[in-house]
């Protein structure tokens, strides 16, 4: 296994397992993080909202951390993180200094991690290496 291989799945771990459990905390605390959607971002029908962003966390965290069809799991997550960026983190909108210095940092890291997923979407050295897709 040469050192492409290996830094290719451990940044698919990494990245994947992230929104995997991020999706899991969606289902596990939907009540709570329905309250601070209402609160913060003005969100209708928020424990639903909750939990079908908790869909889109998991589905597409597994689609990267296991290869299987990333591009798609890729386009879940990004549809995910820009909505949430701008209805759950508008830090334009925070008086607070402190609130607002960690709105900003949520906000551009949901931005952040949508670029990432984009360029996953558009990844031209598709089949990955260790990649359940390529078993398909």
């Amino acid at each position: 296994m040469n050192v492409w291989t290996i830094a290719h799945i451990a940044a698919r771990i990494l990245f994947g397992a992230f929104f995997v459990m991020s999706g899991v905390n969606h289902f596990t605390r939907t009540k709570q993080m329905a309250e601070y959607a209402r609160a913060v971002g003005n969100v209708p029908a928020a424990s639903l909202a909750v939990l079908g962003s908790g869909v889109l966390l998991l589905a597409g965290g597994a689609a990267i951390l296991l290869g299987y069809h990333p591009r798609i799991g890729a386009l879940l997550l990004f549809i995910f993180l820009v909505p949430a960026a701008f209805m759950m983190h508008a830090y334009w909108k925070v008086a607070d200094p402190m609130q607002k210095a960690g709105e900003t940092a949520q906000f551009w890291k949901n931005i952040s991690l949508a670029g990432a997923a984009l360029y996953i979407v558009g990844d031209p050295n598709w089949p990955w290496p260790a990649a359940l897709g390529n078993l398909f």
